[in-house]
């Protein structure tokens, strides 16, 4: 039984996942969540079909047995963030991932400096899925991202389906006062919820509810 029981990271049919955002909500009231964020990647939305599916988002909304938010995942790229201002203004919070392929820690690192600058970004996604492939980070490189995002109000989501960050990152980050969600990136309804990697590491680290993006929902 979760403790702090919220996903905050959720695909659909509106982009590469393969349920609809009704059967994301029945899963998630089934497994007893209080919160659940439906977060389907930027790139494929238009004007037009953004504004649907926030308007879908809201209306399953209304009569669920929990919270849901209309949130996405935004491409971190060298250019910056691919969430334009008309696209932020319609939804509850935005996800920026670096989902490129790169070389070198240090080029990760500089992206998600990037996302940290962006007024229209409010949680990193998935932070050091690619480490074990392109190397770690260095101390600094590590200290001023945490910098930056006590500095502009970011948060990180603890992602269950990569288990990043580790758990020192995550200390770090509860010492800071920056905030954590936690996230199954789930991409059929299935395995919504699927946060018990993310809650027992951020228990291990000492974090309580106060120290979560979303804790008033819980």
């Amino acid at each position: 039984m979760l403790r702090f029981p919220h996903d905050a990271h959720t695909h659909t049919t509106y982009s590469d996942g393969i349920g609809e955002i009704a059967e994301n909500i029945a899963a998630a009231e089934e497994k007893g969540l209080r919160l659940l964020g439906i977060t389907d990647h930027s790139h494929y939305f238009e004007p037009g079909t953004l504004s649907r599916y926030v308007r879908e988002v809201r209306y399953w909304g209304e009569d669920a047995g929990l919270t849901i938010l209309a949130g996405v995942e935004g491409n971190i790229t060298a250019g910056g963030v691919d969430v334009p201002d008309f696209m932020a203004e319609k939804l509850d919070y935005v996800i920026a991932s670096v989902h490129e392929w790169l070389e070198r820690p240090e080029e990760y690192v500089e992206l998600v400096k990037l996302a940290l600058e962006d007024d229209n970004v409010d949680v990193i996604g998935h932070f050091g899925a690619s480490f074990p492939y392109i190397g770690f980070p260095s101390a600094d490189g590590l200290e001023e991202i945490l910098e930056l995002a006590e500095k502009n109000g970011k948060a990180f989501e603890i992602s269950s389906r990569y288990r990043v960050p580790d758990i020192d990152f995550i200390r770090e980050c509860i010492r800071r006062g920056i905030k954590l969600t936690f996230a199954s990136d789930a991409h059929y309804p299935p395995a919504v919820g699927s946060v018990s990697w993310s809650e027992k590491v951020f228990r291990k680290a000492g974090g309580k509810k106060e120290d979560l993006l979303f804790g008033e929902f819980l």
